[in-house]
């Protein structure tokens, strides 16, 4: 079992009295069902990591306990308990508000399969469809070729930063003015945000 951390002893000797043996137990459980866990603090409470990740945290507070698992809306789904305190088991004020040892071992180590499982990838967002490049950006490009090559050229994503650019211009002087812009910095082969990108 790795080290227990000196600090989640000290603040669980700092607590109230209805506070410490809930801890205890949360610890003890804890590390008897993925005897793999480390211990660390987290926004000043004591927190459990699984394979480098956020596994669980528990705190006490004036009049409750609180315990909550990282992975706890796959293993647990909503409880409900977690809108009225932080965690899945709602304000714990004694060992009777948790489940029966067996069943939180059983719990635990769920957690810990979801999370040797990793992240779940994100899905991929849907491209933007194309702009159609406004009319007077195009004839504007169309008298400078270098500008329109390197307009032509560049990713949809590219020429959709000068396209929107151009069109979101409130007042026609405005967008008069960006259509030089645009073309004098396409034809020196630059992308609408040249001035941020790195050198």
């Amino acid at each position: 079992m790795p080290k227990p951390d000196p600090r989640i002893d000290a603040y669980i000797a700092r607590q109230a009295e209805f506070a410490r043996p809930i801890l205890d137990h949360l610890r003890r459980v804890v590390h008897a069902a993925v005897p793999e866990v480390e211990e660390t603090i987290k926004w000043s409470m004591p927190h459990f990591t699984y394979r480098g990740r956020l596994f669980a945290g528990m705190a006490a507070f004036k009049a409750h306990a609180t315990f909550g698992l990282w992975q706890a809306g796959t293993v647990l789904g909503e409880t409900g308990a977690e809108r009225d305190a932080m965690g899945q088991f709602g304000r714990i004020t004694s060992l009777d508000h948790l489940p029966p040892e067996a069943e939180l071992v059983a719990i635990l180590r769920r957690a810990a399969e979801v999370a040797a499982e990793g992240p779940k990838p994100k899905p991929k967002k849907a491209p933007k469809p194309e702009l159609a490049t406004p009319d007077d950006l195009r004839a504007a490009l169309d008298a400078e070729p270098r500008a329109a090559a390197t307009f032509d050229a560049f990713p949809p994503g590219s020429r959709r930063e000068y396209v929107e650019w151009v069109v979101e211009a409130k007042r026609p002087e405005t967008r008069a003015r960006r259509i030089a812009q645009a073309v004098e910095w396409l034809a020196e082969g630059k992308r609408r945000n040249w001035k941020y990108e790195a050198c």
